[in-house]
């Protein structure tokens, strides 16, 4: 996404080329091959440690962090991997993203117009808000997994991350969408004169 925005942004003229539909592939597809690793490795290695006492998970899912807490070996080698895991698949692709989106300010402030600087960064903005709210709050967990977080912390960060990004992503991205408004806005109005219908009926 945000190399889109930058294309978009920077190279308004070329964006047809450098945005087709094989690159857009690509990335998705090494997006998602370059989790699957440490997708899979993990958890289970982590599951081939050795448990102490009452195996009871104090969180509302099975994460790294308190499954941690629960192990009688020690977990030095895995929380360095982690830390690895974590600088190569999160702190990466966030640098990237904010290196990118340094190239769109520069761009976005060489526009003339204040109307056009305003819609870009405008366009933008929400997408860097989201982005920097999941990757910060993933580093905190992924970072440092023992941390001295108390557990209900550790329960608010990781909710932040499962829960409340994917509900922000499609307000974000599709009400942006001037299609999509009109969309909501007719599909709102045909329910309520439905409603309205049936409440002038059953009178």
């Amino acid at each position: 996404m945000a190399y889109d925005r930058q294309v978009a942004i920077c190279h308004p003229l070329h964006y047809g080329t450098m945005m087709n539909r094989d690159l857009c592939l690509k990335m998705a597809v090494g997006s998602w091959l370059s989790g699957i690793p440490a997708a899979l490795v993990f958890p289970i290695w982590l599951f081939t440690l050795p448990f102490c006492g009452r195996n009871k998970v104090d969180h509302f899912f099975c994460d790294v962090s308190p499954v941690l807490n629960l192990m009688c070996a020690d977990t030095a080698l895995f929380e360095l991997l982690i830390f690895i895991a974590t600088v190569m698949i999160v702190m990466i692709p966030f640098s990237l993203i904010i290196i990118s989106y340094l190239l769109i300010i520069h761009a976005v402030l060489q526009i003339p117009s204040a109307v056009g600087q305003r819609q870009a960064f405008s366009t933008c903005a929400a997408h860097l808000v989201v982005v920097t709210f999941f990757y910060s709050t993933t580093g905190i967990i992924r970072l440092r997994p023992k941390s001295s977080l108390s557990s209900n912390m550790k329960k608010m960060v990781s909710l932040s991350y499962t829960v409340v990004t994917p509900i922000i992503n499609p307000f974000i991205y599709s009400l942006r969408n001037q299609k999509v408004k009109q969309s909501l806005r007719e599909c709102i109005n045909k329910r309520l004169l439905r409603k309205q219908m049936i409440f002038s009926l059953s009178n």
